[in-house]
C-alpha cells in the first residue's frame, strides 16, 4: 500500500466498523496510523479482529462541519502505540487542525460530551417551558457562545476569579454552594426522550425555525465561522 495516514469515516456502528476495520488492517502497511472518525464509539469497541497491528489504530474525530472546524478529537485505546498518536498529531497539525488528545477512552470523548451536557440542560429547559427556544438559542449566541469561542469555559472561570490558578479556584470556591444548587435541580429536572417531553421541544423549536430557510441558515452559518476563525488566527 502506498497510503502514508488512513482516515476511516464508515457509518456509527460497531458491526460495520469492526469488519472494516478488519480489512483496512489487513490489506495496509502495520506502521501505516488508522484514524477512526467515530464521534462517540471508542476505537476498543471495533478492533478485534485487527491482528496485523492493532497499535497503530486510534481514534481521530473532527467536529462538524468538518471541512470548516479545526477541532480533532485523538483518542487511543489501551493498546494504541505513542508513536501512532504523535504521527496522528502532526498529520492534523499539517493540516491546520487542532488536534486534541484524550489520555483514556470514555463514550462520546470530550467535545460531544460537553455538548450533550448543554444541551440536554437546554432540551429541560425548553420541554418544561421555562424559556423558549429562541430564547434558549439567544443565551448561547449573546453570551457563552462568543466568550467561550475566545477562552474555553475554565480559562473564562479563571479570568472571572482574578486570574491565574489561584483565581480559578477562588471562583469555584465562591461559587461553589450556589452551582451545587444549580446542579441538584437539573439533576432532579434532568431532561427525558418521553412523547411529552420531545413534542414540547420540537414545537417550541419549531416556532424557532418559521420562515427561515435550513439551508439559507446553513451558508450564513458557514461565512461567519470562516470570519470568526480568520480573527482568531490574525
Amino acid at each position: 500500500s502506498k497510503v502514508d495516514f488512513i482516515q476511516e469515516n464508515a457509518p456509527e456502528k460497531i458491526e460495520i466498523k469492526t469488519s472494516l476495520l478488519a480489512e483496512i488492517d489487513a490489506a495496509t502497511r502495520p506502521d501505516i496510523v488508522i484514524a477512526s472518525s467515530s464521534s462517540g464509539l471508542p476505537s476498543s469497541k471495533f478492533i478485534g479482529k485487527c491482528t496485523n497491528n492493532p497499535g497503530r489504530i486510534l481514534i481521530g474525530h473532527p467536529f462538524n462541519p468538518p471541512h470548516l472546524m479545526p477541532l480533532v478529537e485523538i483518542v487511543p485505546n489501551q493498546k494504541t502505540e505513542k508513536s501512532s498518536v504523535e504521527t496522528a498529531v502532526q498529520f492534523y497539525k499539517s493540516l491546520n487542525k487542532r488536534p486534541v488528545v484524550l489520555h483514556q477512552e470514555v463514550p462520546g470523548f470530550a467535545a460531544n460530551r460537553l455538548q450533550a451536557a448543554l444541551c440536554s440542560e437546554a432540551y429541560s429547559l425548553v420541554s418544561r417551558g421555562i424559556i423558549s427556544a429562541e430564547d434558549l438559542d439567544a443565551c448561547v449566541t449573546n453570551s457563552l457562545g462568543p466568550r467561550w469561542a475566545l477562552t474555553g469555559p475554565l480559562l473564562a472561570n479563571a479570568m472571572g476569579g482574578g486570574g491565574g490558578t489561584d483565581g480559578f479556584r477562588h471562583l469555584l470556591e465562591h461559587l461553589g454552594p450556589a452551582t451545587e444548587v444549580w446542579l441538584k435541580d437539573m439533576q432532579d429536572h434532568a431532561f427525558e426522550f418521553n412523547k411529552e417531553s420531545l413534542d414540547a421541544l420540537s414545537t417550541s423549536v419549531g416556532e424557532e425555525l418559521k420562515g427561515k430557510d435550513v439551508q439559507s441558515l446553513e451558508a450564513e452559518r458557514d461565512r461567519l465561522l470562516v470570519e470568526i476563525l480568520k480573527l482568531k488566527n490574525s
